[in-house]
């Protein structure tokens, strides 16, 4: 039996190196690299961006960026000796997939406040139906070309 397989149209594919692309250009903005970030694509889908600061008046915790596909990104900081991560503010807009600089700006906030952004969370959309954030996630390689539309990346 012979199958046509629409690689032009596997959603997941392009959600996932389109997600893995804009978090990548987030740890740019925010000053760290890639490696500094891990990725969950389970629903709901997430992400996770480890800051190399602290807040001046947390400085036994560590600073990290989280992004989901439901609330978008917010800032946490974690005790240095482990435990749970506190939710510091979201990012909140009108946008779950903001632009780098957007999410820069968020971080650059909480040095001066210590918290920023809305509480409680903001809830752009329900998890999973990824084919309605492929399109605003980076184009990446050649077979961005494929992608059911292109989106302004």
């Amino acid at each position: 039996m012979n199958a046509l397989i629409g690689f032009g149209l596997d959603i997941e594919y392009h959600f996932a190196r389109g997600l893995r692309a804009y978090l990548a250009r987030v740890a740019r903005a925010v000053g760290v690299g890639f490696e500094s970030c891990s990725l969950d694509l389970d629903v709901p889908s997430s992400g996770y961006v480890a800051l190399d600061r602290t807040l001046p008046d947390r400085p036994a915790h560590d600073l990290a960026l989280i992004w989901d596909e439901v609330h978008g990104w917010s800032a946490v900081v974690e005790p240095a000796s482990g435990g749970a991560a506190k939710v510091l503010g979201y990012l909140g807009g009108a946008e779950v997939v903001p632009p780098p600089g957007a999410v820069a700006g968020f971080v650059d906030a909480l040095r001066v406040t210590a918290s920023a952004g809305a509480c409680p969370p903001p809830v752009f959309r329900r998890a999973g139906h990824h084919e309605d954030l492929v399109d605003r996630l980076p184009v990446t390689g050649p077979e961005g070309l494929l992608r059911p539309s292109s989106g302004a990346w």
